[in-house]
This record gives C-alpha cells, sequence and structure tokens, in this order.
C-alpha cells in the first residue's frame, strides 16, 4: 500500500490566500521529505472555504524543484471547463518541469460550478467524454483533426508532448456508479469522497472492482481520509474537533451559497443525484463521536490508525491511503505534527511488510 497526502485548500474567512498557500508549499515539500509517495491537490474555483486551489498545475510545477522524489497529482482536472488542447499542453508541461513526476485526475467537475462558469448542467458527461477523447489524442499523436459537438480543429499537433509514454497515470472519481464502472473498464486508479464512510463507498468500490476483474486490470483505489494523530483521545479532541467540523461544513458550504443549485428533479436527471440526496447537508449534522466512529476521520493514537489501516486493507483494491493534514483551517503546526507521526509511527508498520 502506497502513502499520499490529499488537500482541498479549503480556506476560512479570515485566513489570507497566501498565507493557505505559503503554509500548504511547505507542507508538500515536508511530505517528500518525510518519504510519502505521492500529493494530490484538487482543482477547484469559485468557493473560498470549499477550496481555492484554481491552478493545481503552477502550485506543484513549483513544489517540484524543491522536492526530489514525491510524485503529484490533480484530483481533479474539470474537463468540461476546460480547453482540451490547451490542457494536455499545460500536464505535459508540469510532466516535463516535474521530471515525470505528473499524474493525472479527470472527473466531470462538482453540480454547483455549472451555473457560475455558464455551462448547462446536461453538457457535463458529452462535454467530459469528448475533452478526454482530445486530451489523449493530444498526448499521443503527433498530428490529428476532430469534429465533435463542442470542438472542431482541423490537423493540429499539440506540443510539448508528456515525458510519460503514452501518458501520464490517469485517475477519476465521483459519487455516480458509472464513473466506477468506467474507471475499471478503462484501468484508472479511482479516488472515493473524503467525505462518506466505507458503508456508502461498499457498492460503487465493488462496481469499479467487478469493472476491473472482467478487463483483466489491477484495481487502485485512493482512500481520502483526514487524519489526526496524538498521544491521547482526549489531547486529540481538544486540537481537532473544531477543524473537523469546519472540513464538513466547507465541503457542503457551496450548496447554501448563491446562486442556488437546480432542483432536485433537474439534478438527478442531469446524472448528478448525489447533490440532491442531502447527503452532504447531514453530514454537517454529525458530531464529533459520530466522525469518529464511523472512520470519516482515522482519528486517534497512531496505534489505533494502524489497526484501522490493517482492516482497510483487507477488503481489497486498496492502493493508497491518501490522508487529508490540512483540512478546515487547521493551524499549520498541527499538520506538521501529524505529518510527522504518520510517517514515523504509521508508514513503517506497514513498509516493513514488503
Amino acid at each position: 500500500m502506497r502513502f499520499g497526502i490529499y488537500a482541498e485548500m479549503q480556506c476560512p474567512d479570515d485566513k489570507p490566500f497566501a498565507v493557505l498557500y505559503d503554509e500548504i508549499f511547505r507542507q508538500m515539500v515536508h511530505a517528500d521529505e518525510l518519504g510519502f509517495d505521492a500529493y494530490s491537490i484538487i482543482e477547484h474555483h469559485l468557493f473560498r472555504n470549499f477550496g481555492i486551489s484554481a491552478n493545481p498545475l503552477a502550485l506543484i510545477s513549483a513544489v517540484a524543484q524543491k522536492t526530489e522524489r514525491i510524485r503529484f497529482r490533480t484530483l481533479l482536472h474539470t474537463l468540461p471547463f476546460h480547453n482540451p488542447l490547451r490542457l494536455a499542453a499545460e500536464i505535459a508541461v508540469a510532466d516535463i518541469v516535474t521530471g515525470g513526476r505528473i499524474d493525472c485526475g479527470v472527473g466531470r467537475g462538482h453540480a454547483w460550478l455549472y451555473g457560475p462558469l455558464n455551462v448547462p448542467l446536461e453538457e457535463s458527461r458529452p462535454r467530459f467524454d469528448e475533452a478526454l477523447d482530445i486530451l489523449i489524442k493530444a498526448w499521443t499523436e503527433e498530428r490529428f483533426s476532430h469534429k465533435g459537438t463542442f470542438w472542431q480543429f482541423e490537423d493540429v499537433s499539440v506540443v510539448p508532448k508528456p515525458i510519460q509514454k503514452p501518458h501520464p497515470k490517469l485517475y477519476t472519481g465521483g459519487t455516480s456508479d458509472i464513473t466506477y464502472q468506467m474507471a475499471g473498464e478503462r484501468d484508472w486508479g479511482i479516488c472515493v469522497p473524503p467525505l462518506l464512510p466505507w458503508a456508502v463507498l461498499e457498492g460503487p468500490l465493488d462496481i469499479y472492482k467487478e469493472a476491473c476483474a472482467k478487463a483483466g486490470n489491477t484495481p487502485d483505489i485512493l482512500y481520502l481520509r483526514p487524519v489526526y494523530l496524538g498521544d491521547n483521545e482526549a489531547q486529540i479532541r481538544h486540537e481537532v474537533e473544531a477543524a473537523v467540523h469546519n472540513f464538513l461544513k466547507f465541503n457542503a458550504s457551496p450548496i447554501f451559497s448563491k446562486p442556488p443549485l437546480p432542483p432536485k428533479e433537474e439534478l438527478i436527471a442531469k446524472g448528478y443525484g448525489f447533490y440532491a440526496s442531502g447527503a452532504l447537508e447531514s453530514l454537517t449534522d454529525l458530531s464529533y463521536d459520530d466522525i469518529v466512529e464511523q472512520e470519516i476521520g482515522f482519528i486517534g493514537t497512531p496505534n489505533k490508525v494502524i489497526d484501522q489501516i490493517g482492516a482497510l486493507r483487507e477488503k481489497g483494491g486498496i492502493g493508497e491511503l491518501t490522508i487529508l493534514t490540512n483540512f478546515g483551517g487547521i493551524e499549520h503546526w498541527k499538520v506538521i505534527k501529524t505529518q510527522e507521526l504518520f510517517a514515523d509511527k504509521v508508514m513503517p508498520a506497514f513498509r516493513q511488510e514488503c
């Protein structure tokens, strides 16, 4: 099992943007020094509390100059909002300047982005499919033409090409069954929402694993989970309880922002049923004890978290435990503490088995 870190760059109202970027930069360099395998960054726009990572490739390219071995991954590029020719070249540049250390996540994006970015919600799936086709051709073909619904061009050559051949490894994620089926069939990795307990994720992940098996592919599940470590439960709760509640509150915050989401019937009809389910809103009502007991976060002493990871691994298909150490406006020193404790106390329990 690999161990990675993921950041949504949730930004509290009272934290300057530049301060959060500086802290995340230092935390990414720190993760490389500690021996983590990968660092993943969301791409997200417009909603401060949810995340201010509007240009993850820029951040990754900068951090790459201060690191030596850690891989980087965007989770996820929101393909319906990109010109795929430009995005293909931008990812290729990042692959070059990181020395081939880029993995590439792709997805449709959150439902609440479509209205503000002036893209019809019903175009999310066809735009994604068409952009993906262009992206792969741009990386693998010297010249090509395309005549589609949303993009048309004749005899173009996208440069530069990525170092990794045929292209960086692809990942996707989300909440719809069709996404898990597609990932398994195409030999992609899959990342799970870091908010949901295993009981909710088990069904979609079974779809993914079954699709992998039928296609002869090896599952590669990125299991995302907030993590906080300390010496005893009382100390841990004192230090992290507010940030844990903010993590869930900030994830649901776009639902309560303007402009409002489309009606529930429209969300369901256009492939965004999760956003009509009330699941995000309900998470904000959970108590700290609920969050810990349902393992929405792996929160506790190193020995407790080692046991939780061991039980998770027995479920099969987990390629990487991808932990969130910066969430809900948590202080920088707490992030550094958890990253160090995890690398010192937790990772060796599994590395020694390799």
